[in-house]
């Protein structure tokens, strides 16, 4: 099924969760905001958020700097 990663499409299989997909980016490490179709998504509810196709899925990663 595709879902929208950052505004690109991108192909993931069935009954991918979120958690998946974090960490088929390497992502699950990093200090990140998520947000699917406009809602935040919590930390605590990665592994149970359960993608679906046409999902529009936005990851920002936070940046320290000084």
């Amino acid at each position: 099924m595709n879902i929208y990663l950052n505004g690109e499409q991108r192909e993931i299989a069935n009954g991918t969760t979120l958690g998946e997909l974090l960490a088929q980016l390497e992502m699950t490490q990093q200090r990140i905001a998520v947000e699917i179709n406009l809602n935040i998504i919590p930390r605590s509810q990665h592994a149970k958020t359960l993608l679906r196709a046409d999902d529009k899925v936005e990851v920002v990663r936070a940046i320290g700097g000084g």
